[in-house]
């Protein structure tokens, strides 16, 4: 059985004031994506590094999500037309190394959400997928959004924690067989 992560625990009774904080910054309907967003920048920084104050980074990637976000809508419609003459170079090229990891991830993604329980994978998937608000989904399945909004976090935690140890263990099993590969090298160098 997984410890549960202290910043899982603490994102469920801080969510209040991290959506408190965000809508003095962004407009209502982008509070949910960036509080979820929130949750996984600092689920993922605890994966690398123990976080001493967890509420305290909680508060500022939420603060900083935002005004990112608020940035890249105000750059959105900046743009000339004449910068649009020529595409860029990734729409005219894409690496074939790039569309394969891109497509193995979605493939992994879709894993982690069928290993999800049925009304959270629903809530979910509603939500990261199709992009329906938690008002939406909490009437379309008939919940309350409290509980919607528990499901999709609970979502979100497991999905991160699969696709997680999916790329741990692959990562371990291609560090394993470059060690075989180094090693029967170095058999045939001396032969």
């Amino acid at each position: 059985m997984a410890k549960e992560s202290n910043i899982s625990s603490i994102f469920i009774g801080y969510t209040a004031k991290l959506r408190r904080v965000i809508s003095r910054i962004v407009r209502p309907e982008d509070i949910d994506d960036i509080v979820q967003d929130t949750f996984v920048r600092s689920y993922e920084a605890e994966l690398k590094h123990d976080i001493k104050y967890a509420r305290s980074y909680m508060l500022k990637t939420a603060r900083n999500l935002a005004l990112n976000h608020v940035a890249k809508s105000a750059n959105k419609f900046n743009d000339s037309i004449e910068d649009f003459v020529e595409p860029p170079v990734e729409l005219v090229t894409g690496a074939f190394e790039d569309e394969f990891a891109s497509k193995e991830r979605f493939l992994l993604f879709c894993r982690a959400t069928d290993q999800l329980s049925g009304q959270v994978r629903k809530c979910f998937i509603l939500k990261k997928v199709y992009g329906l608000s938690q008002k939406e989904i909490a009437q379309y399945l008939d919940l309350s959004e409290s509980t919607v909004e528990k499901h999709v976090a609970k979502g979100l935690l497991k999905s991160v924690q699969y696709m997680a140890a999916f790329e741990q263990q692959t990562a371990t099993s291609t560090n394993q067989g470059e060690i075989k590969a180094q090693s029967h090298v170095k058999e045939f160098m001396r032969k």
